[in-house]
């Protein structure tokens, strides 16, 4: 009996040593789960955290704006970029109602945007859509949006990727532009060149005639002395009175006195019309790829021919052009386009000041250090202070709807600043006119710089 105790004894301190052992084993197996635990959270926590920063730096960064809002339209966030495009700080819009931004079609408030603003006007889940956007400074602009959505608790968040696409419309504007510009001006100098002929064949005729005319004019002269010598010494009284009947019958006096006038004015005609075929032919040569120098005066000369029409009836036109001045390296075509549109906008003005009586409008041209400036003037209706710095813009126009693009103007900004890397100045006082004064680099190495209107280009109103 006594020696089974002593081994009974023993057995049970095996079982609890193995117990121990065991729950040793599974509290050191549980640690290492629960590290390995914790070690996968603090992972997965810095990889949230990584991710969460990313997609804040790709937010940040990112080129377009991205407006996120609720269902009633109420902006809840804004990138940077569209901080930048629409001109507000995020404090400013966050809060307010996405039609601060993007007015509706109609131009109509709405209370409740939800699903009918997002289906029925901007719908563009998966697509880009275009709209109008409007900025701090209420100036609009054109825009590219595509959209998404998601819910969250039963409710839409949506959100707008937004492209300022001005900058690409101008440029498409002003491809299709050049494009039309260059088919007319081929047509313009092949119909020049088929009118140049006929012309020529005009013109010589005309001088033949009036030099015929004189000769014609000293034969009859003599006949008529002839005639008169015989009729005062009563020789062939019948012929002389017979020739005295023709000469009254065919109005010689008055033939004698109007051909050489008519005649004269035929040659005129015959000149101004060659006059014109040239300058059609100089204004419509095909544009080149690479700036060429030209003779800026010539340019003037058969703009203001080519434009006659625009401001004969409502202006004299003077032209002071320095003949020192020395060729300019540009674009022929974009700057001769410049130029008629300031004289047809300045024929404009003149015509809006119904004043009564001839306006004027000057064009000038001199020197200006490594320049040349332009001055072309009238003595319309002058801009006002509160729109002088809008005039460049495109679509903006006082004209009645109908009347006005609002390209004119824009499109001599682009070819002046953006084209030539020169700049454009305004010195204007309401009802007493306007001065539009280009400044053109004369040398390539001015002018083919590329920096752009920000850098090397000024617009100042004064």
């Amino acid at each position: 009996m006594h020696d089974l105790e002593p081994k009974m004894l023993e057995r049970a301190i095996d079982r609890e040593r193995r117990a121990r052992r065991q729950a040793e084993e599974l509290l050191e197996r549980k640690s290492r789960e629960l590290y390995q635990v914790n070690e996968n959270l603090k992972l997965t926590a810095s990889a949230l955290k990584l991710e969460a920063e990313m997609s804040r730096a790709v937010l940040e960064t990112a080129a377009e704006g991205i407006v996120s809002f609720n269902g009633r339209g109420i902006i809840r966030s804004v990138n940077p970029a569209a901080e930048r495009i629409f001109g507000y700080e995020s404090n400013e819009i966050v809060g307010c109602h996405v039609e601060k931004l993007v007015p509706p079609p109609d131009e109509e408030p709405r209370q409740d945007m939800g699903e009918m603003f997002w289906s029925a006007d901007y719908e563009c889940s998966g697509r880009c859509i275009e709209a109008i956007g409007r900025k701090k400074d209420g100036a609009t602009f054109e825009m590219e949006l595509s959209g998404s959505r998601v819910q969250f608790d039963a409710s839409w968040v949506y959100t707008w990727l937004v492209r300022d696409i001005t900058s690409r419309r101008n440029l498409e504007r002003q491809l299709s532009f050049s494009q039309k510009m260059e088919s007319v001006g081929q047509l313009a100098a092949g119909i020049a060149h088929e009118i140049n002929t006929p012309i020529q064949y005009v013109g010589d005729n005309t001088a033949f005639l009036g030099k015929s005319f004189a000769k014609l004019t000293n034969l009859i002269d003599a006949y008529r002395g002839l005639a008169e010598r015989c009729n005062a010494d009563g020789v062939y009284p019948e012929l002389t009175k017979e020739l005295a009947q023709l000469a009254k019958k065919s109005k010689l006096e008055f033939l004698l006195s109007e051909i050489p006038t008519a005649v004269q004015q035929s040659a005129e005609g015959a000149e101004r019309v060659a006059q014109i075929v040239l300058a059609m032919k100089e204004f419509s040569h095909p544009g080149t790829r690479e700036k060429t120098y030209v003779d800026l005066n010539k340019c003037i000369e058969s703009t203001a021919t080519i434009s006659r029409n625009e401001w004969k009836y409502v202006a004299e036109m003077t032209l002071d052009l320095d003949p020192q001045l020395p060729k300019i390296a540009c674009f022929p075509g974009d700057l001769n386009q410049a130029i008629v549109n300031l004289i047809v906008n300045a024929s404009h003005a003149i015509i809006e000041k119904k004043a009564g009586g001839m306006g004027r409008i000057s064009v000038s041209t001199r020197p200006y250090g490594d320049f040349v400036e332009i001055r072309i003037s009238d003595s319309g209706t002058g801009i006002p202070a509160e729109i002088r710095d809008k005039i460049f813009d495109p679509f903006f126009t006082t004209k009645p709807v109908g009347k006005g693009t609002g390209q004119g103007l824009a499109i001599v900004y682009s070819i002046v600043v953006d084209r030539h890397g020169g700049d454009v100045q305004i010195e204007s006082e309401v009802g007493l006119g306007t001065t539009f004064v280009l400044r053109l680099p004369l040398h390539l190495d001015h002018a083919d710089t590329g920096a752009s209107s920000d850098e090397s280009a000024h617009l100042v109103c004064r």
